[in-house]
C-alpha cells in the first residue's frame, strides 16, 4: 500500500493522536477515514442541472423584506 507524508503543526498532531486513541484506531486509519469522508462528500451526478427545473407556478421567490421591518436592536 502506498504511503503519504503529511506535515501537521504540533497542535494538530496532538489532536489527531488524541482522536485516534479515543476511537481506538491508528493515526493512519483516522486520517484515511477522514479523507474518505471528505472525498465522498460530493453532490449527486447531474445536481447542477436541477437549478430552474421546477415548473410549479406556486414555487416563486418571495419579495425582499425591507430592512426597516427588522426588529430594533439594542445598542451595545
Amino acid at each position: 500500500m502506498p504511503q503519504l507524508s503529511v506535515y501537521l503543526d504540533d497542535d494538530m498532531i496532538a489532536r489527531v493522536r488524541e482522536n485516534a486513541k479515543i476511537s481506538g484506531i491508528s493515526i493512519s486509519s483516522l486520517v484515511a477515514n477522514a479523507l474518505n469522508r471528505y472525498m465522498s462528500n460530493n453532490w449527486p451526478e447531474g445536481f447542477e442541472t436541477l437549478f430552474g427545473s421546477v415548473s410549479d407556478e406556486t414555487f416563486q421567490r418571495q419579495p425582499d423584506i425591507p430592512f426597516s421591518s427588522d426588529a430594533k436592536r439594542e445598542t451595545l
